[in-house]
C-alpha cells in the first residue's frame, strides 16, 4: 500500500485501484510520448482519439455488450440523465418508476415534469429497507420504458433479480454498482451510472443504450441532450470529459487484468459476506435491510445510540478508516467498498468494529 493512503469508504468519489494511481502519475506529464499531459490533451487529436477507441472497445469487452448498443461518454452526472430519460424515451408520455431510494425517487419527481408517471411500487413506508418482488410490481404494458435504481446507495440495497417488464424497456440507474457484477445487458433497455464510485473521477457519466431506442427525442430538448445527436457525434458534439474517459480505460485494464468482472464479483462478494457476517453476529451493530436485498457495494449499520455512532465515526478515522458516517437521510454509519477497496481494508474495518463493540459493549 502506498505510504499513508487510508481506507476511504466513501459513497464517492471513491477510491481508485492504486496501480491505476501509479500509473496516472507516471504518465501524467508525458503521455504515451506526445510532450503532454493527458490533461491538455485536444480531443480531436489523433493520440486522445486513440484513448477513446480503446475506453470503448474495453467497455464492450468488459461488460459484454452486444453489438447494438451504444456507449456514450457524457456529462452532468446520473442527475441529468433523470430529465434526459423521459425527454428521449417517452415516446407516448408515460412511464413506470419503481422507487427503491432516494435517487430512484428523485428521477420519478424529474420525469414528472414531462409525463405521465406511474409509481409501479415504492419501499418507502418501509424505509426503502428492501426490494419489492416481482408480484409487487404494478407495470403498464403500454409505458414506454421503467425505471429502476439497481443499487441505492444511501439505503445499502440492491436488486437481487432483474424485474420482469415484458415489452416494454428496463432503464437502470447503476451508479454505484456498474462494473461490480456481471449483468446481461441485453435484458435492459438501457443502462447509466455516474462515474466517480467505481469507474473514474467525477465529471464524467456511462449510458449504454439499446440503439432502436434513440431518435425519438421530445423537439424542444436541448441538443447536448439528444441520444441520437450524442450518438451520431460519438459523445464529441462538445468537448467530452477526457481525463475522466481516460482514467476509466485504466480501470477497466485494471478489472481485465484481474480476469473480468466475474472474478471481481467473487472479490466483492466475499468483501461484503466478512462485514455482513460480523454484522450478523454482533450485539452492538445492526444492518436494517432485508437479506435478498443487501448491496455488495454500500453496507449501512448502526448502533442504538447516535452518541456511540459518532464516537464510533471518529475512532475509526483515527485508525485510517475514513468517511464511515452514514447518510442524513438514515444516520448510522455506511460503509462503501466498491472495486477498489481491497479485501484488507474491510478485515481492519471488522476488526475494529469488533474491537470497539468490546470496549464499549
Amino acid at each position: 500500500m502506498l505510504e499513508n493512503r487510508v481506507y476511504n469508504f466513501s459513497a464517492g468519489p471513491s477510491m481508485l485501484p492504486e496501480s491505476v494511481l501509479t500509473k496516472i502519475q507516471g504518465e501524467l506529464l508525458n503521455y504515451n510520448g506526445s510532450g503532454m499531459s493527458i490533461l491538455e490533451m485536444s480531443h480531436r487529436s489523433k493520440t486522445y482519439q486513440e484513448v477513446f477507441d480503446a475506453t470503448e472497445a474495453a467497455f464492450r469487452r468488459v461488460m459484454k455488450i452486444p453489438d447494438n448498443y451504444k456507449i456514450l461518454f457524457l456529462q452532468g452526472g446520473a442527475t441529468l440523465q433523470f430529465a434526459s430519460i423521459p425527454l428521449n424515451l417517452m415516446k407516448t408520455g408515460k412511464a413506470d418508476y419503481i422507487v427503491t431510494g432516494s435517487f430512484a425517487k428523485k428521477a420519478a419527481a424529474e420525469a414528472k415534469k414531462y409525463g405521465d408517471v406511474h409509481i409501479a411500487a415504492t419501499g418507502e413506508a418501509e424505509n426503502f429497507t428492501r426490494i419489492p418482488r416481482q408480484e409487487e410490481l404494478n407495470l403498464r404494458p403500454d409505458a414506454d420504458y421503467v425505471h429502476i435504481c439497481f443499487n441505492n446507495t444511501i439505503y445499502g440495497t440492491h436488486w437481487d433479480y432483474i424485474p420482469d417488464t415484458g415489452n416494454v424497456p428496463l432503464v437502470a440507474d447503476m451508479s454505484s454498482c456498474i462494473l461490480s457484477e456481471e449483468v446481461d445487458v441485453s435484458k435492459f433497455g438501457m443502462i447509466y451510472a455516474g462515474a466517480q464510485k467505481n469507474i473514474a473521477p467525477a465529471g464524467l457519466t456511462i449510458v449504454i443504450i439499446r440503439e432502436d431506442l434513440a431518435g425519438y427525442a421530445n423537439e424542444k430538448i436541448p441538443v447536448v441532450m439528444d441520444y441520437a445527436t450524442l450518438i451520431k457525434n460519438d459523445s464529441m458534439y462538445n468537448t467530452p470529459s477526457t481525463f475522466p474517459i481516460y482514467v476509466c480505460k485504466l480501470v477497466l485494464e485494471w478489472i481485465e487484468e484481474l480476469g473480468g468482472i466475474s472474478e471481481l464479483e467473487k472479490i466483492n462478494k466475499a468483501k461484503a459476506k466478512e462485514l455482513y457476517d460480523f454484522l450478523d453476529s454482533s450485539k452492538m451493530f445492526v444492518n436494517p435491510v432485508s437479506a435478498e436485498s443487501r448491496s455488495l457495494m454500500n453496507v449501512t449499520f448502526k448502533t442504538e445510540s447516535d452518541d456511540l455512532n459518532a464516537e464510533f465515526v471518529k475512532a475509526a478515522a483515527a485508525e485510517g478508516l475514513l468517511t464511515l458516517k452514514g447518510h442524513r437521510a438514515v444516520g448510522g454509519m455506511r460503509a462503501s467498498i466498491y472495486n477498489a477497496m481491497p479485501r484488507e481494508g474491510v478485515t481492519k474495518l471488522v476488526k475494529f468494529m469488533a474491537d470497539f463493540e468490546k470496549k464499549n459493549g
